[in-house]
């Protein structure tokens, strides 16, 4: 919530005091980044909106691989098994 006399910081978010020369949270000042236009000038961080995720985790081998078939046989073997166990317990009664 704004406080009277204060406005975010566009590279924090935190409440400035009016007058106040920088930040106090991030250290931000009108030539470091009062505007949002500056939040990454001098930095190698692209944009958080035009950044890519997905395109990055390919990028770096990251990808959450697929199960293999072995993966998947064992998958259907264990819950044959404990269908079948579960059957048995409930038939000998």
């Amino acid at each position: 919530m704004a406080r009277r006399g204060s406005f975010s910081c566009p590279a924090c978010g935190e409440q400035v005091p009016a007058g106040a020369r920088s930040c106090p949270e991030c250290g931000s000042d009108e030539k470091t980044g009062w505007s949002e236009g500056t939040v990454y000038d001098a930095t190698d961080i692209s944009d958080e909106k035009s950044f890519d995720y997905d395109r990055f985790l390919e990028k770096e081998g990251l990808t959450k691989p697929s199960r293999s078939r072995g993966q998947r046989i064992w998958l259907v073997v264990t819950a044959v098994v404990i269908l079948a166990l579960v059957l048995l317990l409930a038939l000998s009664r």
